[in-house]
């Protein structure tokens, strides 16, 4: 879309679900899109270049999430066609979806997509993107806690927990951002698309938004913990979480429940949705997550602590499995891990 002299209506949905932080987080944003950084830099000119809406089923005060009043600007019977709608997060359990609770708002985003308003989700307002049907059969993101709730309710959607942003199709007039503040990235996106990237650029150092072009591996847990109904491989599950670093112990676990490699291989998988060898992997990486926050050791002596004697190995699974390097991994949480233990 190319930018024209009118300000771009973006009309920002708003539900009892929703996280306020980003609804109001992308209001402020947005706003300041044109002349924030003119005033603050007094170089003057600045002009409006997007007007938000809050947009919901009714123009009636409701409180979202965390108890946060909400007063939309306008309901979804409005004749207003928006150049942009946006989803923002939603306070969801990682077992919950939206199915059936709101169907006249889902049928007034598919009805504004063709339209032809571009289509962006911020983190789990993914999920009410997924309820329309417009993701199916194309790659999207959300924050990566949600990766099994789409690989169970959306099977039909290619869903990808690496990408900070995640364009579904060539035009991307649809496009999901990852977990929680990843709706930095899209705010930037969005203005550097629609505006101007040295606008965007602009909003970047105003607000201090930083583009997480690491992706979102880096912050995600790679223990999960799915409920299931077979104690075998939850008695497997538990003596591995203690024994992981120990050679073999895929051999060990097998004597010690005395069933076929191939049959618990099998009923793991089955069960967990990984393999028992990814299993023990995640174990390692994330004790050597740990080390890389909290300890000066060496990355060999961190390789052969979790159990690996091949530092070369580990390098490349870590890199893999996280989408840093070891040694960028501690760069860039060491700090943080420091700041919290001189807080405490």
């Amino acid at each position: 879309m190319t930018k024209t002299t009118q300000p771009l209506d973006a009309f920002i949905v708003a539900v009892p679900e929703t996280a306020g932080s980003v609804l109001y987080g992308m209001v402020d944003v947005l706003s300041a899109t044109g002349h924030i950084w003119q005033a603050l830099s007094r170089t003057g000119g600045g002009e409006t270049l997007v007007r938000p809406w809050i947009v919901s089923t009714t123009k009636r005060r409701f409180l979202c999430g965390n108890t946060i009043p909400v007063e939309p600007a306008l309901d979804i019977r409005t004749r207003r066609r928006p150049d942009l709608v946006i989803l923002p997060e939603l306070w969801l359990g990682p077992d919950q979806d939206l199915h059936g609770r709101y169907p006249d708002l889902i049928d007034w985003i598919n009805k504004m997509y063709k339209a032809g308003s571009y289509i962006y989700s911020a983190c789990s307002g993914a999920i009410m993107l997924a309820e329309t049907g417009l993701l199916n059969g194309r790659e999207a993101t959300s924050h990566w806690g949600y990766q099994d709730l789409f690989r169970e309710r959306f099977p039909e959607i290619r869903f990808k927990p690496e990408p900070n942003l995640c364009f579904a199709d060539p035009g991307g007039r649809i496009v999901t951002a990852g977990g929680t503040t990843s709706w930095h990235d899209l705010a930037i996106h969005i203005i550097a698309r629609h505006c101007s990237p040295g606008e965007a650029l602009n909003i970047a150092k105003v607000y201090l938004l930083k583009w997480h072009g690491e992706g979102q591996l880096p912050y995600a847990t790679l223990i999960r913990h799915n409920p299931h109904a077979d104690s075998v491989v939850r008695n497997c599950e538990n003596w591995l979480a203690k024994h992981f670093r120990e050679k073999n112990c895929i051999t060990q676990v097998i004597k010690i429940l005395k069933i076929p490699e191939r049959s618990l291989k099998r009923r793991f998988k089955s069960a967990t949705g990984s393999s028992l060898i990814e299993y023990i992997q995640n174990q390692r990486i994330e004790e050597a997550k740990r080390l890389l926050e909290t300890e000066d050791m060496a990355i060999e002596e961190i390789s052969n602590r979790v159990g690996y004697e091949d530092a070369a190995f580990f390098r490349r699974l870590f890199k893999r499995t996280t989408g840093l390097r070891p040694g960028q991994y501690r760069k860039m949480f060491r700090p943080v891990a420091e700041a919290t233990q001189e807080k405490n």
